[in-house]
């Protein structure tokens, strides 16, 4: 018999944002989810308005995620989970109260904007007892899992090196200045936080070389540069990482490189192998064996692991993309909120705390002059 679907109300999502789609239509992809209740937007009656284009009954159409919270919270069909897609600054109040009411969330990342907030929901998750998921998408693609199981399983040996570049170009000129929404609160250390682009694709290719590699490192060194003139916050940074095991690693992050939209690749070396994975061309995994020539993976095809198998849902040489990986996350998340903790491939509250800490320490760096600095989470 099978289970009815998960309700969720989403904060933020609205008429303007170009997250909030995404989430919608990856938590409707395997029907464990149903949409029933939302605070859209800052604006109250706009919010209202975009609540009448899904479709929403109209008392479930609210001005105030407080007023969302409160009234859900009396009814007989309330929801589960409060989806959480709003600017940074945000995330934490909006969680906090929804942990407090009874919900479980869905949470964008980063998880907060400062460490002491992510450290404090972590301690409300686990107090209240309720699931909380990062939607880091990334760790969604079939063929990242599966480099994650092929390292657990010794395929590329002993680690040596972590890679990681997450290039985009979008803030190459100062595009926060003609009013772009997306851009303005992005640039303001006030709503984003103290981390510009660490922040924002930092923390992703963070959380994707600690996925991948089952390690995460205790130390770094930064750089961070604001290339564009006037901007208050970091739009390119350098950073080396070392692991207690005695490999090294390096991530590069900007959103100022002409000719890069989306551009996150992973290179994983060990001493008897290697793997190398690119978003712009998901189905890809290459594998080389140390001595051997390089060896193509595709996904769902020869070689595919289980984790990849489980993410698939097409046939081999069907593309499937980032969708897919965002609803990876949420059927994941709805086997978590079923059967808590669920799956091991799912970002929670920890992995929230260890990006915070990551962005802390790259401040911390930067500002003490590009020194080596410890990650404290």
């Amino acid at each position: 018999m099978s289970q009815p679907p998960i309700r969720l109300g989403m904060v933020g999502g609205g008429t303007t944002a170009l997250i909030g789609p995404v989430h919608r239509i990856a938590a409707r992809m395997d029907d464990r989810f149903e949409l029933v209740a939302g605070a859209f937007d800052s604006d109250p009656a706009r919010g209202r308005e975009f609540a009448e284009t899904l479709r929403l009954a109209p008392e479930r159409a609210y001005g105030t995620y407080e007023e969302m919270l409160e009234a859900e919270a009396a009814r007989d069909d309330k929801i589960d989970a409060v989806v959480i897609v709003t600017p940074n600054f945000l995330h934490f109040p909006v969680a906090k109260a929804a942990l407090e009411a009874g919900f479980h969330v869905i949470c964008e990342k980063p998880m907060t904007t400062t460490l002491e907030e992510a450290r404090s929901l972590a301690a409300l998750v686990k107090e209240t007892g309720k699931s909380f998921v990062l939607t880091h998408t990334y760790t969604g693609y079939p063929m990242v899992r599966q480099a994650r199981e092929m390292v657990a399983a010794g395929e590329i040996g002993t680690l040596r090196r972590v890679e990681v570049e997450y290039l985009q170009d979008w803030l190459a000129t100062a595009v926060e200045n003609t009013g772009s929404e997306g851009a303005v609160w992005r640039t303001d250390p006030a709503k984003a936080g103290q981390g510009g682009a660490i922040g924002d694709v930092g923390t992703h290719a963070y959380n994707l070389a600690a996925f991948v590699a089952g390690e995460e490192p205790t130390h770094l060194l930064a750089e961070l540069a604001s290339l564009v003139s006037g901007r208050s916050v970091d739009d390119d940074a350098m950073i080396m990482m070392r692991y207690a095991s005695g490999a090294k690693g390096a991530i590069l992050a900007s959103q100022v490189l002409p000719g890069n939209g989306n551009n996150l690749s992973i290179r994983i070396y060990g001493d008897k192998g290697g793997l190398e994975w690119w978003q712009e061309r998901p189905e890809e995994l290459w594998f080389t064996r140390l001595g051997e020539p390089r060896q193509l993976l595709r996904r769902n095809g020869a070689g595919a692991t289980a984790a990849a198998i489980a993410g698939s849902r097409v046939p081999a040489a069907h593309p499937e993309g980032y969708l897919e990986a965002f609803a990876n996350i949420y059927r994941d998340a709805a086997d978590a909120l079923r059967s808590p903790p669920g799956s091991e491939f799912i970002p929670n509250a920890n992995d929230g705390v260890r990006g915070l800490a990551f962005v802390a320490a790259c401040l911390a760096s930067d500002r003490a002059g590009n020194v080596w600095t410890k990650i404290e989470d």
